[in-house]
């Protein structure tokens, strides 16, 4: 059993959600932490994880990343953050763009403070391949967040405080993703794409919690960690999950991409590649990696869901639908 979250306070902004959950469900089987605190809005969510956890090493907080002085009192004895909390939706957040701004921006800034502060070891920020390049404002939102959290290195001071993020794709199944709306519309016989060329990174939530726990068992301060995902084509995902549903196209919304980008040409000249993942190093460095780790990328590299390696194929979503119990 690894020893990193041993004796260790946790504290999971956005906790409720679908990696949230996960991330506790992993944490109390497979670690040995000293108390998970869930720190979210929401009184019905928070209750009703409660209730299916129902362990006295987790605690609930409600609290928006808005507040800053209940995110103060919150990370009192914290060792360690991670930042799930946001405004995901994309239509959402071009309809809200301030509410946007003020929980993806804003928010993260009262992070940074209330983790200096409060002396806390690690902070690891969840981030997006939206933020690469953006397109839409929650994209541009956590972009902004990127950098607060790698530049959040240079105000720690004398303070232990790291802060690093990592970058990730769609999340099967969460909230956010295409599978439960193809599951809802297929019961009515019909399906939506907004584009047949269209392709996006997938991974599972077992998949998200282990490249977070990845990330803080590596962070120096300064990374942004971007792993090696497989990209799929929505055409094969709409085929494995409703063959004999009619399909209509209606273009691309505002504000979305044909395809995802999670490493730009800009910022592979300063990353580096690692079996499974990449890390993208701080322009202002905090730190110097060592000449023999990770290698240098070719010029005008990019990681995009159109130019990856690994693909999900039918079978291959088959089979991870059914596992999850998502067909």
């Amino acid at each position: 059993m690894e020893r990193m979250f041993e004796g260790k306070t946790i504290l999971i902004t956005g906790g409720t959600g679908s990696f949230g959950q996960k991330f506790t469900q992993v944490l109390l089987k497979e670690y040995n932490p000293k108390a998970i605190r869930i720190y979210s809005r929401g009184e019905l969510k928070q209750v009703e994880m409660e209730r299916r956890i129902n362990n006295p090493k987790v605690r609930f907080f409600i609290g928006d990343v808005r507040d800053r002085d209940r995110l103060y009192r919150a990370m009192n004895g914290v060792d360690i953050v991670v930042h799930a909390a946001a405004l995901k939706h994309v239509p959402v957040c071009e309809y809200n763009p301030i509410e946007a701004v003020k929980t993806n921006i804003d928010g993260a800034v009262n992070i940074i403070d209330a983790a200096i502060d409060n002396n806390v070891e690690k902070v690891l920020a969840l981030s997006t391949d939206k933020a690469a390049q953006p397109v839409n404002l929650y994209g541009a939102t956590k972009l902004v967040a990127e950098k607060l959290f790698v530049q959040g290195n240079a105000y720690t001071g004398a303070n232990k405080t790291k802060f690093a993020c990592v970058r990730y794709g769609n999340v099967l199944g969460s909230s956010g993703s295409v599978v439960p709306l193809f599951l809802e519309q297929r019961k009515r016989g019909e399906i939506t794409i907004t584009d047949e060329r269209m392709t996006r990174f997938w991974i599972t939530l077992e998949q998200g919690v282990q490249i977070v726990i990845n990330g803080i068992k590596n962070m120096k301060g300064g990374e942004i960690f971007v792993p090696k995902i497989p990209s799929m084509k929505i055409t094969d995902l709409a085929d494995v999950m409703a063959p004999n549903t009619i399909r209509k196209t209606i273009g691309i919304r505002p504000g979305e991409k044909l395809h995802e980008v999670l490493l730009t040409a800009d910022e592979a000249a300063h990353a580096r590649e690692y079996v499974d993942h990449f890390v993208i190093e701080p322009e202002h460095k905090f730190w110097v990696l060592a000449l023999e780790e990770g290698k240098k990328l070719a010029p005008e590299f990019t990681y995009s869901s159109d130019n990856n390696k690994e693909w999900l194929d039918k079978g291959k979503l088959k089979n991870i639908l059914e596992k999850d119990g998502l067909m």
